[in-house]
């Protein structure tokens, strides 16, 4: 498989180029115009998967009540596991899915990974996911539990248990 890093004067015409076809070694502007095509291919298929990961971090449950209590405040593992009652191994999973696709960060304070969303700037599929659930499920009755119980959730009490 070549690259945009490939001398492409040494190549043998028929040589295959990201996939598409074979080169044409007698004409320097078709080289270039099949390494730009492949380059919006790549780019198009870069797309396609960051809306994909963007749609497959909500379609979870658990993963939307994590992006809910992080509208409200930032929050460690600890205080998530308290919330969602889940054991702690797949809160880290769902940040973990959450983080890979833009829509939360993690900053290290102490002791504490606090877990805070994101601005968006990474994907933009991410920044209209966000700012859509800041309006969407508030009037869900799970939803309206678990964010009046988030304040009553304090970490030093977590870990002294």
């Amino acid at each position: 498989m070549l690259n945009a890093f490939t001398n492409y004067r040494t190549l043998k015409p028929n040589t295959s180029l990201f996939g598409i076809g074979s080169i044409k070694m007698e004409n320097n502007l078709d080289i270039q115009i099949r390494i730009v095509y492949s380059q919006k291919r790549i780019y198009k298929d870069q797309q396609m998967k960051d809306f994909i990961n963007v749609m497959k971090a909500v379609s979870d449950p658990n993963r939307v009540k994590i992006l809910k209590m992080l509208q409200n405040k930032s929050m460690c593992v600890c205080e998530m596991q308290e919330a969602l009652q889940i054991a702690q191994p797949s809160v880290s999973k769902q940040l973990k899915l959450l983080e890979n696709c833009g829509l939360i960060t993690s900053r290290k304070d102490g002791l504490w990974v606090n877990y805070y969303l994101t601005d968006g700037s990474s994907s933009p599929y991410a920044a209209v996911v966000l700012g859509k659930l800041k309006h969407w499920l508030d009037d869900d009755p799970e939803i309206s539990e678990l964010l009046r119980r988030l304040p009553e959730i304090r970490r030093e009490e977590i870990c002294k248990r």
